[in-house]
């Protein structure tokens, strides 16, 4: 994907000095995190390019021109650490002093009007997330796996699922080609005939939960029974996992089959994140994926680092969850 901006050098480092005069930590205390970014806001210290920027994603997003956006050349940390791989998370608890990217990250989301989620269960019920391999999650189908992922959209599974994802590449080898594929749940439907559609809208399926989520918590074994297409062109599906539910008939199991098919028909974008690239792209409105072109350095591979947040679409969405809020921190939900 071409990127839809390129930030000058100097442009990045205007907004690198801002985003680095937040002294709050996003793992301490988010709160607090994010209300000091929305002072920098009110204070009218963010670089009018941005602001514009930001408008530009959410009004074409409205519209429905796009639902995938590459900015580049962002504003990131200066010092990229390396984290052990048993345990990367605590490790980044003890390297990781300084917060641009996650500043960055707070503001996109703060000016395009989606506000943050989190899962209680999940990274310790951080905002911030690490695409970032991780020894015991090697060849599974989470964000913490080494290998490819087939198409899905995150937390398939789970109740609450994020309307956008953020990917901010950290540290992305260019001698290693990956590339995350993102195809629009419009061009899905281009390949599904109104009785299909009409059969996936029904509850008639189920995914189990990934690896990860289940040693997050352990009562988390299978989704409820669920519709596999929602809204106008909002899939919860994940390749290779989502099922039919028990009792279900044959239509479910031809509407599966037919929806696989169309994955395969449907137009598809493929962009290879670069360090200081930021990749948003709807979560529900469309599938995504991360495919393996060619690893040349499989031990340099396995260190890129992706950080990432998840998203809803505006405040109302947000506020209709208000009743799973955790230790009364907007954003963040029981799971």
């Amino acid at each position: 994907m071409d990127p839809v901006y390129v930030f000058t050098d100097a442009e990045r480092d205007e907004l690198f000095s801002v985003l680095a005069s937040v002294a709050k930590s996003p793992y301490e205390d988010y709160p607090a995190f994010s209300a000091a970014v929305r002072d920098v806001v009110d204070r009218d210290e963010v670089p009018g390019f941005f602001q514009e920027l930001c408008t530009t994603v959410r009004t074409e997003r409205e519209s429905g021109e796009s639902d995938a956006h590459v900015l580049r050349n962002c504003p990131i940390d200066e010092e990229i650490p390396l984290f052990d791989q048993e345990d990367p998370v605590a490790d980044k608890y003890r390297k990781k002093t300084t917060f641009v990217g996650e500043t960055f990250l707070e503001l996109f989301g703060q000016l395009v009007g989606t506000p943050l989620l989190a899962y209680e269960t999940r990274n310790n019920g951080d905002f911030f997330h690490d695409v970032y391999a991780v020894n015991r999650y090697t060849g599974t189908q989470t964000q913490k796996t080494d290998s490819e992922l087939f198409f899905h959209n995150d937390r398939t599974a789970h109740p609450v699922r994020a309307d956008f994802l953020a990917l901010l590449g950290m540290r992305c080898p260019e001698g290693d080609l990956i590339f995350t594929g993102f195809a629009d749940g419009r061009d899905l439907l281009t390949n599904l005939s109104d009785e299909v559609q009409a059969t996936l809208r029904s509850p008639l399926f189920i995914t189990p939960f990934d690896r990860y989520s289940r040693d997050s918590n352990t009562s988390q074994t299978v989704s409820e029974p669920h519709a596999v297409l929602e809204n106008h062109h909002s899939f919860r599906y994940y390749d290779t996992r989502t099922r039919v539910a028990p009792g279900a008939g044959v239509d479910a199991y031809e509407a599966l089959i037919a929806l696989k098919n169309a994955i395969v028909k449907a137009r598809k974008r493929r962009h290879m994140i670069l360090t200081r690239d930021l990749f948003v792209l709807a979560n529900q409105d469309g599938l995504h994926s991360r495919d393996m072109v060619e690893i040349n350095n499989p031990e340099r591979a396995r260190q890129r680092w992706l950080l990432k947040t998840y998203a809803f679409r505006d405040q109302a969405a947000a506020d209709r969850h208000a009743d799973k809020w955790m230790d009364g921190v907007v954003g963040r939900v029981a799971d």
